[in-house]
């Protein structure tokens, strides 16, 4: 299994996690199956940071997601913002282009037509946040 694979994973995660609004251990462990020890590393630690950023991570979501309410986003876009979201900021190993392209990828798989133009949009507008901050 690839990164891509791996990923894939985390977004059912944070999605489940967004629609149950909370987080379960149990579905961690299960989605844990078949993965060697640096994938399940990464799928640890990204879902372990995105529930410790996920204030943050909203936030973001919120400032860049113009004309559309937290709560009016789908929440299969919302899950795969905030992976995404999660990994510009901070996973530096990933190069941003690789984070961008997954969520489109992503989005394309398990979202509507025109969800990979809007999720590329606030992806966008963060990319351009975080390389004119550094």
């Amino acid at each position: 299994m690839g990164r891509t694979e791996v990923r894939d994973i985390l977004f059912k995660l944070v999605y489940e996690r967004i629609v149950r609004e909370d987080g379960d251990s149990f579905s961690l462990s299960l989605f844990r199956r078949g993965l060697n020890e640096e994938e399940t590393e990464y799928l640890e630690s990204c879902y372990k940071g995105i529930i410790e950023k996920e204030i943050e991570i909203i936030s973001i979501v919120e400032k860049y997601s113009e004309g559309f309410a937290i709560d009016r986003i789908y929440k299969i876009d919302l899950a795969i913002l905030v992976v995404a979201i999660y990994e510009l900021k901070f996973r530096d190993e990933i190069p941003s282009k690789v984070s961008a392209n997954e969520a489109i990828n992503l989005a394309k798989k398990y979202s509507t037509d025109k969800s990979s133009s809007f999720i590329n949009g606030v992806l966008a507008s963060v990319i351009k946040e975080l390389t004119n901050v550094g």
